[in-house]
């Protein structure tokens, strides 16, 4: 699970605790203020009873508000008419605070809707529940849910509204500025490979070519190290074509992965290397990051092996794992056991790319001789 999905996890709960928390103290307020508005020592009637029940699931259904702000605000306005009906001249603070919360939702007009309705019926209550004449009815309403306080919690909810509003575009500007400046320096980046490279790449597999065509021309045999410098040669012009294309546009399709080792493979055996593919496990799909870095961590340790082990053999072993890919690149090289491993830009590249997708890197000699790279990228699975 990545740390955004964690940090939002932990707002979540942080969240449901607070409503909670809320829930149940207004509920408690509700309850005890009822509960002290009756001196009558008599056994509770239904009415009584039905009474404190809307009390206290007027309040406990606060706890709802951020996920169903409409539905908790008819809840709480249909408790605050029927424990009015019931005879309890409590004031209906859990609509107030279902008021902050369905404004806050940006629900305007279903909450003004709503309390106006709510307004309209409190005096009808108070009338039904025989313990006021029409005037004191009107009187009790009034004091049950002042106006004030009504527009008070809407003004509450309207303000962190367009504050939160303000904050996530003050985001949106930042991340869009962060794209736009990382767009210009990967324009950057290209320009500099393109001015620098191409042309003395462009220059080498030319040469190479016309090498082996003079060679062939006079009917001699081309040499193994001439062949390979015209294909590595090809592959390199390639590779910087894709490279200065994927800078160019960020959602270009990497232009190798996993697919294309095989490939590899078989270059490294053009050269003389006896190289084998093992592939265990069941493949799934892996992000894109993750299927070009499986490539070329497996490029760049077949390149290192060719161009510094002195070796026979090599073996490229990828396991597919639930949870990871896994890869592993063998040789039989002259390394010395104990050694430390050679430290340059290719094996450094190769880390950075590994722990950028949170996996693992191993690169060291093996005891019998040769050197190991192993990896181990993290996949979550999506299907």
């Amino acid at each position: 699970m990545s740390s955004t999905a964690r940090s939002g996890l932990r707002a979540d709960g942080r969240a449901a605790v607070t409503d909670g928390a809320i829930a149940i103290g207004v509920a408690a307020a509700l309850l005890v203020t009822g509960l002290s508005g009756r001196h009558s020592t008599a056994v509770l009637g239904p009415v009584d009873l039905l009474g404190y029940a809307l009390l206290t699931a007027g309040g406990l259904v606060l706890v709802a508000r951020r996920r169903a702000p409409i539905a908790v605000l008819a809840v709480t306005g249909l408790c605050a008419v029927g424990y009015q009906a019931a005879g309890f001249d409590v004031a209906a603070v859990a609509y107030l605070f279902a008021v902050y919360a369905a404004v806050r939702a940006g629900r305007r007009t279903l909450t003004i809707a709503a309390s106006v309705a709510m307004l309209a019926a409190l005096p009808v209550a108070a009338l039904v529940s025989g313990t006021h004449d029409t005037s004191e009815a009107l009187a009790q309403s009034r004091g049950a849910l002042e106006i004030a306080w009504l527009i008070a919690a809407g003004a509450a909810g309207e303000a962190l509204r367009q504050a939160e509003q303000r904050a996530d575009e003050a985001e949106r500007t930042r991340e869009e500025t962060a794209r736009r400046r990382a767009d210009e320096e990967r324009l950057r980046i290209a320009r500099e490979l393109h001015d620098s490279l191409t042309h003395q790449i462009s220059i080498i597999k030319v040469q190479a070519e016309v090498a082996v065509h003079v060679a062939r021309r006079r009917g001699e045999d081309v040499p193994e190290a001439l062949l390979a410098i015209q294909t590595a040669g090809r592959e390199a012009s390639r590779e910087l074509r894709a490279t200065l294309e994927a800078l160019r546009d960020d959602d270009t399709a990497p232009p190798r992965g996993l697919d294309d080792i095989p490939d590899l493979v078989e270059q490294a055996r053009a050269i003389g290397l006896d190289a084998t593919l093992t592939v265990g496990g069941q493949r799934h799909d892996v992000p894109a990051a993750v299927d070009r870095t499986v490539y070329r961590i497996v490029q760049e340790s077949l390149t290192n092996i060719a161009r510094h082990a002195h070796a026979a053999t090599a073996s490229v072993g990828i396991d597919w794992r639930p949870d990871a890919v896994a890869i592993r690149v063998d040789d039989d090289g002259k390394a010395s056991p104990g050694a430390a491993p050679a430290v340059g830009f290719g094996l450094i590249g190769m880390r950075e790319r590994v722990t950028a997708l949170g996996g693992r890197l191993r690169a060291e000699p093996l005891p019998d001789g040769g050197f190991t790279v192993q990896a181990e990228l993290p996949v979550e699975r999506t299907s």
